[in-house]
């Protein structure tokens, strides 16, 4: 999943499905969840922030971008972090990132 964004732009919001290996979705009922961003090539996170699970049932989960959290044009990967009402933690994709490409602005 590739997600693109203008530098300095808050919109539109990043939205995903969480699945499991399986492919189907995860049930977030209960969960609470965290949104990570990271530069390519970069250990500190840009972005650690508290996401919003839109339908728990099915999945559907989306992060609404902050002041700052976009203005810095490059290559950056993400994912979700749910953390279930046992405590565990679950990563989502667990497979791979989201690649997210902040492109520069005209004005």
């Amino acid at each position: 999943m590739a997600f693109f964004i203008k530098q300095n732009d808050t919109s539109p919001s990043l939205q995903a499905t969480l699945k499991d290996g399986e492919g189907s979705a995860v049930d977030l009922t209960g969960a609470s969840l965290r949104f990570h961003m990271r530069e390519v090539g970069n250990n500190t996170a840009k972005v650690d922030d508290a996401a919003t699970i839109s339908d728990a049932v099915n999945g559907v989960v989306y992060y609404n971008w902050s002041a700052g959290d976009t203005d810095t044009i490059g290559s950056f990967e993400a994912e979700f972090e749910v953390t279930y009402v046992g405590g565990e933690i679950e990563s989502f994709p667990n497979n791979r990132f989201i690649e997210v490409e902040i492109t520069d602005d005209i004005a």
